[in-house]
């Protein structure tokens, strides 16, 4: 049975699966009824950090214009448009095993793909989950659910998978940042163009 975590609590991924290597981040969302006069394009990502929370080159971001690392660690398994339909909107796969020695975070986050022009931002967005399962046996290991209300932001941290004394885990943060990706690259460290 999954564990539901809320904001700020941190679950072992290695107690609750011994022997876990591959697990798969989904992350999903519905859009509420405001029309804003576009459709809602949603974005997952992922940042590999190291101990400094930064990420060593513009390489170490995952997304859909970098959809493979080239440990092999982590894959992004392409861009949902619409974010139509239920259950995983878009989906990360992580190798615990692939990921070098020097990333010791990997951070998932959400960015609303051109929010200013479209007027947009997270306050429209209902029922955010990050969720994490097993890719060998399809069990879902953990999943959070984002109840907070984003007024103004265009981007999210859902949490993160960071190894701690050999163990890996998983933090639930749930964090909102205003300025969308340029935002969450600043603060990772990674240059955009």
């Amino acid at each position: 049975m999954p564990v539901n975590l809320q904001k700020g609590q941190k679950v072992s991924l290695s107690k609750s699966a011994p022997g876990l290597t591959k697990v798969v981040v989904g992350l999903g969302w519905d859009v509420n009824q405001f029309d804003t006069g576009g459709d809602f394009d949603l974005d997952a990502a992922a940042f590999l950090l190291g101990d400094s929370g930064k990420a060593a080159s513009s390489s170490d971001f995952v997304f859909y214009g970098n959809l493979k690392h080239s440990s092999g660690g982590v894959e992004h398994l392409g861009d949902n448009l619409t974010g139509a339909g239920d259950g995983d909107d878009e989906q990360i796969k992580v190798d615990l095993a692939k990921l070098p020695p020097s990333v010791t975070h990997v951070a998932f986050t959400a960015t609303i793909y051109d929010a200013e022009a479209r007027r947009q931002n997270f306050g429209m967005v209902n029922n955010a989950f990050i969720r994490i399962y097993n890719e060998a046996t399809g069990e879902e290991l953990l999943r959070y659910d984002l109840g907070e209300d984003f007024s103004i932001e265009t981007a999210v941290v859902f949490g993160e998978l960071y190894r701690n004394n050999g163990e890996w885990k998983f933090n639930a943060i749930g964090s909102g940042y205003q300025g969308g990706l340029a935002a969450l690259c600043a603060n990772y460290g990674v240059d955009v163009e």
